[in-house]
């Protein structure tokens, strides 16, 4: 029997309550966008005359730690005081590894509707994965066109034990070949800022760590909509692998909006809003949106890595002693994430939530 999209409950319970996804929906045949994924003429993106940003020259990490390690943690500081994005190369993740890291985000996303829909937030049987569409859709006034699934990491048998079956070992190899490109980044932007984090502090900010597989199915009007809308992300770095289609844009100081466009074995990392509060506002967290596309199903696999919930974050004594004010408040790291998963994307509101009164 076709699925009446007309209807706007039968299409929310379709795509989202019984897991289906936008994925699902194109698989029956929708040869146009439903109107409950039509975005406001404000946040749609313009495919025509896109920038593309200057920032994409990928920096060489192999150079770290020899002779020109000044001028590429440089790179690194310059990157995370303006746009928040940059890519990197020689990064200690094999390029097989990505390549096999896609393959198998197309493998999860291509199972049966009931295969992904198990790990529904209301009955998956991991608190460790959650499978979904959008961001928050029941709170959204358009909900982005994006399946995803989430895999939060604890230790490396438990994620071999309930990680989905065709993405786990691809995600959990992933992760653990990034950690070390992560803590030299941070520990370069901490220098930079006169910090040495303790081993435990370092801990305990990036003690969450999670691995998201996006989906964006091929789209009928692209220009009609969004894959994800503006925001910035809440933790210390992300760490991205795009596939070759595209479609990531980074907001530029000027308000315009710039394409980061995929390099064959990169692997783009920015800055996420605690790293912005800890640094009191010297680096930037960065707004960020993506577009959907009518040439192909798209993935990318992000890592988020943030600090565990019972941590506060607040901007970091040596740096406020220099700045001579705090222009944020010390909060709960948990207080902080209620906040950001509390409403709809929008932009770099979430830091509000943190601002000095």
């Amino acid at each position: 029997m076709a699925i009446n999209f007309e209807d706007q409950t039968t299409l929310f319970n379709f795509v989202v309550t019984e897991g289906n996804g936008v994925k699902g929906m194109i698989d029956s045949g929708l040869s146009s966008v439903p109107q409950p994924f039509v975005q406001p003429l404000s946040e749609r993106i313009p495919t025509q005359k896109a920038l593309t940003c200057e920032a994409t020259q990928p920096i060489d990490l192999s150079k770290l730690d020899g002779p020109q390690h000044k001028e590429v943690a440089k790179q690194i500081v310059e990157a995370a005081e303006t746009l928040g994005f940059f890519q990197v190369v020689n990064h200690g993740v094999s390029v097989e590894l990505l390549e096999l890291l896609k393959s198998s985000a197309h493998e999860f996303f291509a199972q049966a509707p009931e295969e992904k829909a198990m790990y529904l937030k209301e009955v998956s049987p991991s608190k460790l994965v959650k499978y979904g569409t959008s961001f928050v859709p029941d709170k959204e006034k358009a909900i982005e066109w994006k399946d995803y699934v989430s895999m939060l990491y604890t230790n490396d048998s438990e994620a071999l034990q309930h990680w989905p079956q065709p993405c786990r070992e691809m995600a959990l190899e992933f992760l653990k070949s990034s950690m070390e490109m992560v803590k030299n980044v941070v520990n370069i932007l901490m220098e930079n800022v006169g910090v040495t984090l303790e081993e435990e502090k370092m801990n305990g900010l990036m003690g969450t760590k999670m691995v998201n597989m996006n989906y964006y199915p091929t789209c009928p009007s692209p220009e009609l909509t969004i894959g994800v809308g503006r925001h910035s992300d809440m933790g210390m770095l992300t760490v991205l692998l795009q596939d070759g289609i595209g479609g990531l844009y980074v907001k530029l100081d000027n308000g315009e909006w710039a394409e980061i466009p995929p390099v064959h074995g990169a692997l783009v990392i920015n800055i996420g809003d605690t790293l912005q509060i800890l640094s009191n506002g010297k680096y930037k967290s960065a707004e960020h949106r993506v577009r959907t596309t009518n040439i192909g199903s798209r993935v990318s696999v992000p890592i988020f890595t943030a600090p565990n919930p019972s941590e506060k974050i607040g901007p970091l004594p040596e740096v406020v002693k220099r700045d001579g004010v705090a222009r944020y408040k010390e909060i709960l790291f948990q207080d902080y994430m209620n906040n950001f998963f509390g409403q709809p994307h929008d932009g770099k509101k979430s830091l509000d939530f943190a601002r000095a009164e």
